[in-house]
């Protein structure tokens, strides 16, 4: 198969998915079968670039033009490529966890689920591979549509207050940002293309350079940087799974991914490190790490602490693709993969949690590693990797991204790691410490054992997945440093 057909494949195949899935919705195991086979076939499309991409090729493909000669196109580029390889595995995962929480829990509405799921992978694919920002504007706008009625799913009027929020505050940020701040790049510099070394150079300069970046950032509402950031709380009213898509495989990396290929492919590395005008964003990312952190620290609800723990270290990868410097560029890339493996992970024990024991507050886990000791085991080693301790994925991005605020002497981005990383060990350890060393308050009605075999099975293999990438993450470095070398 050309690249051109491989890559209009990895977009759409979803697409054929979400049509099975809803021909075999009257029948439950083959509807959860079309899934999961079309999540195979995705990945094994999708990896298929990578050989390609690793010898300097830029598989693409023009789908048609539309106004003013823009077209609807893709290339694969070695970001994209990592966010499209990393988005297609772990939605074998989280199928195979869906199935088991899913029937778990008696949820309703299973077959809308399966369909809006496959429809937000497609969505993601047409992020990862855009080769120009309408194209991706117009996949994140359905990456939006599509997730909302999934944070909607159990449908009680506090779900779909909390829903319209996440809605309201995407479409907004998109709309009344990022669509300005695209429309002001077409007409500054005549494309929209990702070019490497950036487009604005020459065009826009000094403190409108400045202005246009805020568009960007805030406009990215995805990324949830500090004031944009409410839709992710609000979002915890979802299934499991869907928290899953949210923080780990879609939503939130298509947010931090399309500010790092803004910086890189727009706006230039090396042309806004000569500008004083961006400095702003570093010390922006920098307080939504810390002040989300020190919100995690005094949430007693579970979900409530990830969420906001997400919201921290999703601005690590806006203060490293900030530090502008490329060992930093390099660690924020790797930071989308360590953070996506321990951060499923968490919410994959939440879940499990939920489902075994009906418990979703912190204060209830007393001794309950003893009970689960999988679930927990799993828990342990992505809050770990939140941390940034080995042998995690989380120490790997930490490293990158710390080198790079000494290849630039920037204290502020050494202080915030530093701080952070200890206020992560201040509310992630004592949950830790309380599950395996202290005695349960009360003993539950109906004894429990583990969650459903499906949930088990998914949440040890991205615990694996977090160890095994502290070994091996050469491929991703090697993949990854082509952002900071001069195309072919």
């Amino acid at each position: 198969m050309s690249g051109e057909a491989t890559v209009i494949l990895a977009v759409f195949l979803p697409l054929a998915g979400a049509l099975g899935i809803a021909a075999a919705g009257r029948w439950p195991n083959l509807r959860e079968a079309v899934t999961l086979a079309t999540a195979g076939a995705l990945t094994i499309n999708v990896w298929s670039l990578l050989p390609a991409v690793f010898a300097g090729e830029r598989p693409g493909a023009v789908l048609f033009q539309t106004v003013a000669d823009l077209p609807i196109a893709f290339t694969v580029e070695p970001l994209g490529m990592l966010f499209a390889a990393l988005a297609s595995l772990l939605w074998i995962v989280n199928s195979i966890y869906s199935i088991g929480y899913m029937r778990g829990n008696n949820e309703s509405h299973q077959t809308r689920f399966y369909i809006c799921f496959a429809v937000a992978i497609s969505a993601a694919m047409g992020i990862a591979f855009a080769g120009n920002l309408l194209t991706l504007f117009l996949f994140y706008e359905v990456l939006t549509l599509s997730t909302y009625p999934l944070v909607a799913h159990k449908g009680d009027e506090a779900t779909v207050k909390q829903a319209r929020v996440y809605l309201g505050v995407l479409l907004g940020t998109s709309i009344g940002l990022l669509l300005p701040a695209m429309l002001w790049i077409y007409f500054a510099t005549g494309t929209l293309d990702f070019v490497q070394g950036g487009v604005l150079a020459g065009h826009v300069e000094g403190p409108a350079l400045g202005l246009l970046l805020g568009l960007c950032v805030f406009g990215v509402g995805k990324a949830a940087v500090m004031p944009v950031h409410r839709w992710l709380p609000a979002a915890m009213v979802a299934p499991t799974p869907v928290s899953a898509l949210l923080h780990a495989v879609a939503v939130v990396k298509a947010g931090v991914f399309t500010i790092t290929k803004l910086i890189i492919y727009i706006f230039g590395v090396d042309y806004l490190f000569a500008e004083p005008s961006a400095g702003w964003l570093v010390y922006v990312a920098a307080f939504t790490v810390l002040a989300a952190s020190v919100v995690a620290l005094r949430q007693t609800n579970l979900k409530r602490l990830l969420a906001y723990s997400t919201i921290g270290q999703l601005s690590y990868v806006v203060l490293a693709a900030a530090v502008l410097k490329p060992l930093a560029e390099v660690g924020a890339a790797i930071h989308i993969v360590a953070h996506a493996f321990g951060k499923i992970t968490l919410f994959f024990a939440a879940g499990a949690i939920y489902t075994a024991a009906k418990k979703t507050e912190i204060g209830e886990l007393r001794g309950i590693g003893r009970r689960m000791p999988w679930t927990m085991a799993a828990f342990t080693i992505g809050a770990l990797s939140m941390v940034g301790v080995p042998p995690t994925a989380g120490f790997v991005s930490k490293w990158f991204i710390l080198a790079g605020a000494f290849q630039s002497d920037n204290l502020v981005v050494i202080f915030t790691i530093i701080l952070s990383t200890a206020l992560n060990a201040a509310y992630f350890l004592p949950i830790v410490f309380r599950a395996w060393f202290r005695e349960e308050d009360v003993v539950p009605k109906k004894d429990h054992g583990e969650a459903p075999w499906p949930m088990v099975l998914a949440l040890t293999t991205t615990a694996a997945l977090t160890l095994a990438f502290f070994i091996g993450n050469q491929p991703v470095i090697d993949l990854e440093l082509q952002l900071v070398k001069p195309g072919p």
